[in-house]
């Protein structure tokens, strides 16, 4: 059985604090471990980074919820496919939020999520989104 993995990126409405962030989080295991779709948000300078996996049916519906989520917008598909076995499978959401020193402990990835996640570059990048968000959970 394949299991569909999805990552995305978009932008916050505003600026989120630790509270809010601890929400949105607490908010996405509930949902997520219900459809068991698992994953990792990261969250820099006011933008969001989100892999999702499970069954294909229940990202799509996990995602569509997101979608509709008015706390972000600019909401981004960097990628879609199936794989073998979930890589962030250990979270119904991991999180991590990434701070400026972040940019000098990674200074290869740095250009990507030193001012936000930048879209544009990770699509001429193919595969770098799912590298930062192993790394940065510590899977790689």
């Amino acid at each position: 059985m394949s299991i569909t993995q999805l990552i995305y990126v978009s932008t916050a409405a505003h600026e989120f604090g630790a509270l809010e962030l601890r929400r949105i989080l607490d908010s996405s295991v509930r949902h997520n471990a219900a459809k068991k779709v698992t994953g990792m948000l990261l969250y820099s300078h006011s933008s969001f980074m989100q892999v999702l996996e499970g069954d294909g049916a229940d990202v799509d519906e996990v995602m569509s919820r997101i979608e509709m989520d008015t706390r972000h917008h600019g909401i981004c598909i960097l990628s879609r496919s199936k794989v073998p076995a979930r890589e962030f499978g250990q979270w119904s959401m991991g999180f991590r939020g990434i701070a400026a020193e972040d940019a000098g402990a990674w200074p290869g990835y740095a250009p990507f999520f030193a001012h936000g996640f930048n879209a544009k570059m990770m699509n001429a990048r193919p595969g770098v989104a799912l590298e930062i968000l192993a790394t940065l959970a510590g899977n790689r």
